[in-house]
């Protein structure tokens, strides 16, 4: 796609000074320590990318380089397009999916998610192995939860989710969304998204709670045909998703 870099206008440098006011202090403290720089690219195939940068220590940096074009999108329509990505609507054109996050700027979303990552590295929230596939002692996150970086117990492996975009890396028909959901519902994941390994698990629940529980911030999933209602899903509101929420409490401490 020839990404090429976004030089930021003075509105666009005002809404990144935004999204970074908003993260919670224990992020504030990391990103000092631990961002070396971030940037945005145009044409870039990604919502964003956060990497490690070589230091002349051993301190831990990392860059991040957002899609310029999140910066004139509002959570909703960002997260409303992502979500399409796992669904096939040929089948069934008057079938619709829509997240409703609210008409807050894509980045604030997009930069708790991806300073989550950072906090989550230096912090090990999550288990960091070597290997993709290694089998490694869970951290009090983990626990229960994920067998593998990739992979989670037992009690949380569906068929059908199994077969969703992030996991399975191929769409499914849309006319499957509404028991999806209803499978999601079941899970301790926030999102079809933190389905896809341990480190984007923790990253979705952090943002997403953040949003609602912080900046009270509505978050669902609905599911419409012919513009009417079919299903909804409200992540925070499921029983297994509430029980992880106390892991994210040292998150808010100065």
């Amino acid at each position: 796609m020839n990404p090429v870099n976004h030089e930021l206008t003075e509105v666009e440098r005002a809404k990144v000074e935004k999204a970074f006011a908003i993260l919670p202090p224990l992020y504030q403290k990391i990103l000092k320590g631990h961002l070396h720089s971030i940037s945005f690219m145009d044409n870039m195939p990604n919502t964003a990318l956060t990497s490690p940068v070589e230091s002349s220590d051993s301190t831990q940096l990392f860059n991040i380089t957002f899609r310029a074009g999140i910066l004139n999108e509002t959570i909703s329509e960002w997260a409303t397009q992502k979500e399409n990505t796992c669904y096939d609507r040929s089948a069934n054109p008057d079938l619709a999916i829509s997240i409703e996050a609210g008409e807050l700027d894509a980045l604030q979303y997009v930069l708790l998610h991806e300073a989550t990552h950072v906090l989550d590295a230096v912090l090990n929230v999550t288990p960091h192995p070597e290997e993709r596939g290694a089998l490694v002692e869970p951290t009090p996150y983990t626990k229960g939860i994920w067998y593998k970086m990739n992979i989670p117990t037992k009690p949380f492996i569906d068929s059908l989710l199994e077969k969703t975009r992030f996991r399975s890396g191929k769409t499914v028909p849309i006319a499957l969304a509404p028991e999806i959901y209803k499978a999601l519902r079941k899970t301790p994941f926030a999102s079809l998204y933190g389905m896809a390994s341990w480190f984007e698990d923790l990253a979705e629940l952090a943002t997403i709670y953040h949003l609602t529980h912080k900046m009270n911030q509505p978050f669902r999933v609905v599911v419409r045909k012919n513009n009417l209602e079919l299903y909804k899903f409200e992540p925070m509101k499921n029983k297994g998703v509430k029980k992880r929420m106390k892991h994210l409490a040292f998150f808010y401490k100065s």
